[in-house]
């Protein structure tokens, strides 16, 4: 995978010296350098690189004015190159892909990129542009005035609608909303459509993140249901309670899970 990236930053040979450090990395494409915020903007919208290398203390639009400048659109990663103090720095490790103080170490270069190749492997828009807005706030609340949270609309289309699924040498192309509930068996998954049941080699965990949390509710450990399928709940004893589905099926929610009925109540 090539990391396709952006430099900003107001001194050329901080630029120059972060490029030359960034070729000890085969997976990082430099598509971009920018001198100042403006530029880094426009390049930003234009190319929509992966992850962005930018500085904080460049005159007039600065690293947040930046980030506010990215409002609208589903931002990159982060990286903030700075100076600043150790409380932002704080901020920056909680919510940023991370930081580099200046001159940057190539050790910490390393380790920086690691986490940049584990954050593009788990992107989520929303996520991302959550985190940015949260750093903001912490940061720099003036410049956080204008990120808005991403409306429901645009949230709903960051999870898939379609699924490809494998099973017994064919694929599968599994309506999301069709699916009734899903049931785990170690790395695999049984996925039940009401008519049809598909095997799909994934973990929970990976798949729930495919999924819109609003809709496909974990009601066990190893069960998720899609809401929208349960037509009837039936109450049972010690605060646990059965879902009846359009198919007929009925699925147990343990006391663990038990806040997920609440919307039918």
């Amino acid at each position: 995978m090539t990391i396709r990236t952006i430099l900003v930053d107001d001194e050329p040979l901080a630029i120059k010296g972060l490029e030359m450090r960034l070729e000890a990395f085969d997976d990082i494409e430099i598509i971009e350098r920018c001198a100042n915020g403006r530029e880094a903007i426009r390049a930003i919208k234009t190319h929509k690189p992966d992850v962005v290398f930018l500085d904080i203390q460049m005159p007039g639009f600065d690293g947040f004015s930046v980030v506010n400048g990215l409002a609208d659109i589903e931002p990159p990663l982060v990286v903030f190159v700075t100076a600043y103090n150790e409380f932002a720095l704080k901020a920056f490790d909680a919510h940023a892909v991370d930081y580099l103080m200046k001159p940057v170490d190539e050790a910490r270069l390393a380790a920086t990129m690691e986490r940049v190749r584990q954050r593009l492997a788990e992107k989520n828009a929303g996520a991302e542009k959550d985190r940015l807005r949260e750093l903001l706030e912490e940061v720099a609340p003036n410049a956080a005035a204008d990120i808005k949270p991403v409306p429901e609309a645009h949230a709903a289309s960051r999870f898939e609608r379609m699924i490809n699924i494998k099973d017994r040498g064919q694929i599968f192309r599994v309506d999301v909303e069709s699916i009734e509930r899903i049931d785990a068996a170690g790395d695999y998954m049984c996925i039940y459509t009401g008519d049809n049941t598909l095997i799909l080699r994934e973990t929970m965990k990976d798949l729930e993140k495919r999924l819109d949390p609003r809709i496909f509710k974990r009601v066990h450990r190893s069960t998720i249901v899609n809401l929208d399928q349960v037509k009837q709940v039936k109450p049972h004893t010690n605060g646990e309670c059965f879902l009846k589905l359009g198919s007929g099926a009925e699925v147990k929610v343990s006391r663990s899970y038990r806040d997920v009925v609440a919307r039918f109540l």
